[in-house]
């Protein structure tokens, strides 16, 4: 990904008058293939005998052996060789999320088992880079040094250090954006390969664990990837995100709960957003969580859901140009956020229109706008317009899409499509002479980067098919992910669509927990109720660990002020209190707890549950 400022000088391009006449329909199901087969020209590591990118070959074979762990495999982002953690993660939750809605589709055109194979290289990968528990490692490679060079991805001599974070430089929202791409994956592979299913599930739990219990931003630990992917919205949504998963995953009342006590301090109820992507995921959390109401499985949690799909529905009528602040289009029709690669934009927003349309037309329900209430296949018409502009439908009669119809860009900004192939030639290609023989080179790619979707025109439907003009022509593999999903959809006919339907599953096998005995209060706290249970388990070398969540509730009338709470018998790390002596009190965000309203702390630890007494309080 190329993201550093620069003026890109568009020569004037003549406009068509009128649309072409493309609009009698596209062939989805090709360009299903094609967006698939992309992803296999972004494979690093080792390449596999059923490689269908034949001009690709084996690259990063010493990713992490410096740091003592095996970082070989995964995702390059965009058109550099990097691997970066946080946008590969978005891309496999993505996927992951098209296969669960449409992979019957998928699979009667033939394409679910490469989208699979698409989805396991990376869980193989991050399975790689989460050693333990709390470490994860979400860099490899450096953005400065690798865009100093244009090599191909078989030649680089850049710097292939490894980056993670850990206790002491947390990062929440990339394990967060992990454990949810994990966590999807493992409904993904549930049937067809159950004991990968399990171990992602298990790898999903403590990657949650571990970005609830250690809250930071990763951009603030591996610095390097600020110029690049700085997160932007911080890690709120990603806590939400995967949560959300995880309970889509395991059914787990415990991250549905998270979701409802957590949805108003940490945005999900009250961001309205008119975008989606690797770094903003409040409109996906609302979306899922407004399918989970939709479902009937809000429980008590009704309300507080209510509040989310509001703001899920805030969002669709913002793209359909119906809602109180509406998304930006181009003059063509194109949603328009950023002049840099926009078409991730499009991609993603388009996918949750798709989905939300099923999930109303499921529910008989229509979509509450400003303007009144829109039936369900506007979204889907809406979504169908976006594919059909990026596939050529447009004031250009351009196909965004690279190998899909006649008029595509042939200077793709992609270091690997830009040179020969190793294959066939294997001469080598230094770090500035790629620069100088093929980056300037005037000429079409010499390699074919199939189904790669670009960056796209801008706010005034202009494109410049220039291999400087990174903006515009540079693809990236979370533009594709979202797509698979809408192409499966629309390849799929007019048939009927239920997926509200809950996902045929087996039960993965629940590791024994102890038997609890409920924190009983002391004397002095009639008015206070604590309650504790266990949320997950797990094994770390022979030894079982468990994470215990505990509620403390005030039952009075009143405002509970100045809580001081007792623990003993605990062995393991705490959060969500904080430590003063030897007593526990409210955390720093938390000065009174409100009549009724309760407060969680949750710890870790190899044995039953710790004893937890109110040492003194007020009420006023």
């Amino acid at each position: 990904m190329e993201k550093f400022v620069r003026l890109v000088s568009l020569a004037p391009l003549f406009l068509l008058l009128c649309f072409p006449l493309a609009l009698a329909g596209h062939d989805y199901g090709a360009a299903l293939s094609k967006s698939i087969l992309f992803f296999e020209a972004q494979r690093s590591g080792v390449l596999p005998h059923n490689q269908r990118v034949t001009w690709r070959s084996h690259s990063g074979l010493y990713d992490g052996k410096a740091s003592g762990v095996n970082l070989v495999g995964g995702y390059y982002d965009a058109g550099d060789n990097v691997k970066f953690g946080l946008p590969m993660a978005f891309t496999v939750t993505m996927m992951s999320w098209s296969i669960i809605e449409y992979g019957k589709q998928m699979a009667s055109s033939g394409e679910l088992g490469h989208a699979l194979d698409a989805v396991k290289w990376g869980t193989d990968y991050f399975i790689k880079a989460h050693p333990e528990p709390n470490v994860l490692y979400g860099e490899v490679g450096d953005g400065n040094t690798d865009h100093y060079c244009w090599q191909r991805p078989e030649d680089m001599t850049t710097d292939r250090r490894a980056y993670k974070i850990s206790p002491s430089n947390p990062g929440s929202d990339l394990a967060g954006e992990t454990a949810a791409a994990m966590a999807a994956a493992s409904i993904v592979f549930r049937r067809t390969n159950p004991a990968y299913s399990r171990e992602l599930l298990q790898h999903a739990y403590q990657l949650f664990d571990f970005a609830d219990k250690y809250r930071g931003k990763y951009d603030s630990s591996i610095t390097v990837a600020q110029k690049y992917y700085r997160s932007i919205s911080g890690y709120n949504d990603e806590l939400l995100w995967a949560a959300a998963w995880l309970y889509q995953a395991s059914n787990n009342e415990y991250y549905l709960n998270y979701l409802a006590v957590n949805g108003d301090s940490m945005g999900g109820t009250g961001w309205g957003m008119t975008e989606f992507g690797w770094d903003v995921k409040y409109s996906g959390v609302q979306t899922l969580v407004a399918k989970f109401l939709m479902q009937g499985k809000a429980g008590k949690h009704a309300a507080v859901f209510q509040k989310y799909t509001a703001k899920a529905e805030y969002f669709m009528c913002s793209c359909l140009g119906k809602g109180s602040r509406n998304a930006q289009k181009t003059p063509g029709g194109l949603l328009f956020r950023q002049r840099w690669n926009n078409m991730q934009f499009v991609t993603s927003a388009s996918f949750l229109a798709t989905v939300y349309s099923d999930y109303l037309t499921s529910s008989r329900r229509t979509l509450k706008c400003a303007s009144g209430n829109v039936a369900p296949s506007e979204l889907l018409s809406f979504a169908k317009s976006q594919v059909d502009y990026i596939l050529g439908d447009n004031p250009r009669a351009t196909s965004y899409m690279v190998g899909y119809g006649n008029n595509y860009p042939q200077q793709v900004h992609h270091r690997g499509s830009s040179i020969v192939s190793i294959k066939k030639d294997s001469s080598f290609v230094s770090c500035r002479g790629g620069y100088a023989t093929w980056f300037s080179r005037k000429a079409s790619d010499p390699n074919l980067l199939t189904g790669a979707i670009v960056g796209g025109p801008d706010a005034y439907d202009n494109f410049a098919d220039q291999r400087d003009n990174y903006e515009q022509t540079e693809p990236a593999t979370y533009n594709n992910a979202p797509l698979i999903g809408i192409l499966a959809r629309l390849g799929g006919g007019q048939s009927s669509y239920n997926q509200l339907l809950p996902v045929v599953t087996s039960q993965p096998k629940q590791t024994p927990v102890p038997k609890l005995t409920p924190a009983a209060p002391a004397s002095t706290s009639g008015p206070i109720a604590i309650a504790q249970k266990v949320t997950s388990s797990w094994v770390s070398k022979g030894v079982t660990y468990y994470r215990y969540s505990t509620t403390v509730t005030n039952k009075s009338g009143k405002t509970l002020n100045n809580l001081k709470l007792t623990i003993s018998k605990l062995y393991g790390p705490l959060w969500g209190l904080t430590k003063t002596g030897d007593s526990y009190v409210f955390p720093s965000w938390l000065n009174s707890l409100p009549a009724g309203k309760s407060l969680e702390f949750v710890y870790i630890h190899a044995a039953s549950a710790a004893n937890v007494l109110v040492s003194s309080y007020s009420l006023a």
